[in-house]
């Protein structure tokens, strides 16, 4: 492993000087002001694969924002990996309680602090990087595909129809990602899980316009209080999604997995701490962990309505909005949860206001086996570089593209996240730890010579 590590500390200042460039890019994908830097990014990436080896490196245009490919094909007869990665990012609001500008990356504490330092531009980096040292030190073991996409903040709309017209290109025996997160570097882990998503806009409409607060108080129902009214009303006494029929085709997590989990180490005062946190909550009769992995949920995400300027300005609000998300667990569907939300939600307005619920974009929950040959070599991987045998983990977040990719690809991902939950991902001050961006590069050098390994194990057995 010498000429890994060699590698990784005779290039460390290039590596993170090429990130950094990356991440002076503001890619935010929801917002259409950043529409050309969107293809900035794309470009920076083109460039990268192009200086680390890559050949029939291409951007390929979408309706919406670009993909990126590229390719190493050393032998047709030896496996193939497709790494996957995003070049989007979340927006910055409240840009205010950002310690240093969120697109000016600062290292304190040993720690990359930016918007995509983890999510997903540190992450999807590593791969470059871990790629390059192979090609560079004559090792790479089998074939690589690369895909960057722009939209995996906001659904991977444009994606999913690349990867139905690209589906030849794309041919792979395993899908690497690297945008998940990991229990610790001390206590690693490998996400066997993703929930789904179902995201959402409601809007609650009363008067015409804004009225006078003193005029029309008490005659006219406030849009805002009605909306506040009805989000409440969305979970039980037991913290329950209160939507009617939520619940029916959710997978009951066994006692043994639930077993398993409770082997992952847990502080609800370290919880606490990173999260800010007087007290946790969630559905009662679950620890922390499951209700954060195998159980599902409803959140708001924003809430706006009325004058929220400087000074005072008394009104009734003719509108009042907000968005939610659910994320889902095995066997729920994002399409029909979606529609249960919205006839619950409908059913809970009164007469005197009128509401709308437009629906966002979705994905579906994800789960990975742990005898594959991909989880077996990254278990080898990271037990070597870490020094500790990784626990498998099921993640809250969600990739919607990963059940797609095996939907349409026909191929199971591999998510070898290195993330902290205290990374403070779409959040601000975002951060990486120096030290697991240059542990996730070792790692996933280890991970290709392992993985062929055990492919080759598998072929054998077979004849």
């Amino acid at each position: 492993m010498n000429y890994i590590t060699e590698y990784i500390e005779k290039n460390k200042q290039r590596f993170l000087d090429e990130l950094f460039e990356l991440i002076r890019i503001p890619s935010i994908s929801s917002q259409t002001e950043h529409k050309a830097d969107m293809l900035r990014a794309a470009q920076y990436w083109e460039k990268i694969l192009c200086d680390t080896g890559c050949n029939n490196v291409k951007i390929y245009e979408t309706e919406t924002n670009p993909i990126v490919y590229g390719e190493k094909i050393i032998d047709p007869k030896l496996p193939v990996v497709l790494v996957y990665g995003h070049y989007d990012v979340m927006p910055v609001d409240p840009v205010d309680e950002w310690l240093s500008p969120p697109f000016e990356p600062q290292i304190r504490d040993g720690k990359i602090y930016a918007r995509g330092a983890d999510d997903d531009k540190g992450q999807s980096l590593m791969h470059a990087k871990a790629f390059e040292l192979m090609v560079a030190t004559d090792t790479l073991p089998c074939n690589v595909k690369f895909m960057l996409e722009g939209e995996e903040e906001i659904g991977s709309g444009a994606l999913k129809k690349w990867c139905v017209e690209y589906k030849h290109l794309l041919a792979a025996d395993v899908i690497l990602v690297s945008d998940t997160s990991m229990v610790a570097l001390d206590t690693p882990s490998i996400t066997t899980g993703l929930r789904g998503l179902s995201y959402l806009e409601v809007e609650v409409a009363g008067p015409a316009r804004d009225l006078h607060s003193g005029l029309f108080g008490g005659a006219v129902a406030n849009p805002a209080n009605i909306l506040c009214r009805m989000i409440a009303s969305l979970h039980d006494e037991n913290r329950r999604v209160a939507v009617k029929g939520f619940y029916d085709d959710v997978d009951d997590v066994s006692l043994e997995e639930r077993r398993e989990l409770a082997r992952i180490p847990f502080s609800p005062e370290n919880y606490m701490n990173i999260t800010g946190v007087k007290q946790l909550w969630g559905e009662t009769g679950y620890s922390t962990s499951e209700r954060t992995g195998v159980r599902p949920t409803l959140d708001v995400n924003g809430m706006w309505s009325g004058y929220i300027g400087e000074g005072s300005k008394t009104i009734i609000p003719s509108k009042a909005q907000a968005k939610i998300s659910m994320r889902l667990v095995p066997n729920q569907n994002s399409e029909k949860i979606s529609e249960l939300f919205k006839a619950h939600f409908e059913s809970l307005a009164p007469d005197y206001v009128s509401v709308k619920v437009a629906p966002h974009h979705g994905g579906e929950p994800y789960v990975s086996p742990l005898n594959s040959p991909e989880y077996r070599a990254a278990a080898k991987a990271v037990a070597e570089s870490l020094g500790q045998t990784p626990v498998p983990f099921r993640s809250g977040g969600s990739i919607p593209i990963i059940s797609t990719f095996e939907q349409i690809l026909g191929t199971k991902s591999l998510l070898l996240g290195f993330g902290l939950e205290s990374d403070a991902i779409h959040s601000p001050n975002e951060n990486y730890p120096l030290n697991n961006f240059y542990k996730g590069i070792e790692t996933i050098v280890l991970f290709y010579k392992y993985y062929v390994e055990e492919m080759t194990k598998q072929t054998q057995s077979k004849i």
